[in-house]
């Protein structure tokens, strides 16, 4: 069982009740939907390789991304209201996921205090997670919200134990532009602005960040978490 399936801080004999429940999904491939806007949710999922792309459909049949998650993060909080979710999510890429069924886990964390514990860090992460998106959609230049997504990516990637200088754009273009509110031609010509500016290099998909306190600077220190 990969260690991004499991919580952090929990005791040996913990961990062993929660990988008796936790099931390996079988993998996903590219636009494989993992679950949909209004269904009722009877698991959470982490992700364990890959990516995904989470976005709501509107009553016009119009798609808005609402975010993108990374190996080691969950899935599926956003149904903790109603029980339903409230977005779409599909794979970006060949991925996989762990299954958390909502049935086991609620008589677990029951069992485990130091399971909810970690589920209420998650939950506070999200909810950080949510600020950042409304300060980066905010009343900013198409030049500092590139910066501030590829930032936050930085920021994620090293909270999850990955290099905060090098990664892999699993989202397409369209996607990235969808999410900031920017036209892709806009994301392009940014991408190619903070290429130039001695920033980041860009290869195809991959990112690399060549001067982290230039980008920190584009950014205006915005608080992000």
């Amino acid at each position: 069982m990969s260690e991004l399936c499991l919580p952090f801080g929990l005791q040996e004999n913990e961990v062993t009740q929660l990988v008796d429940i936790v099931k390996n999904k079988r993998p996903l491939q590219t636009n494989d939907l993992l679950y949909g806007q209004g269904q009722a949710c009877e698991s959470l999922y982490a992700v364990k390789s890959g990516s995904f792309r989470s976005f709501i459909t509107t009553l016009a049949g119009d798609e808005q991304t609402i975010g993108f998650y990374l190996p080691g993060e969950i899935m599926g909080l956003d149904s903790f209201q109603h029980g339903r979710f409230t977005c779409s999510t599909v794979a970006l890429e060949t991925a996989s996921v762990c299954e958390l069924p909502l049935s086991h886990f609620n008589e677990l964390c029951t069992q485990i205090p130091r399971l909810q514990t970690q589920l209420m860090r998650i939950l506070g992460k999200e909810i950080a997670s949510d600020h950042d998106k409304i300060v980066l959609l905010g009343h900013r230049s198409a030049k500092e919200k590139m910066a501030t997504f590829i930032l936050m990516l930085s920021l994620r990637y090293t909270a999850l134990g990955f290099s905060s200088t090098q990664f892999n754009l699993s989202m397409g273009r369209q996607d990235i532009a969808n999410f900031l509110g920017l036209t892709i031609e806009t994301v392009s010509r940014q991408l190619t602005y903070l290429s130039q500016q001695g920033v980041i290099t860009v290869k195809q998909r991959g990112i690399q960040i060549d001067n982290l306190d230039l980008l920190k600077t584009i950014v205006n220190d915005c608080p992000l978490h």
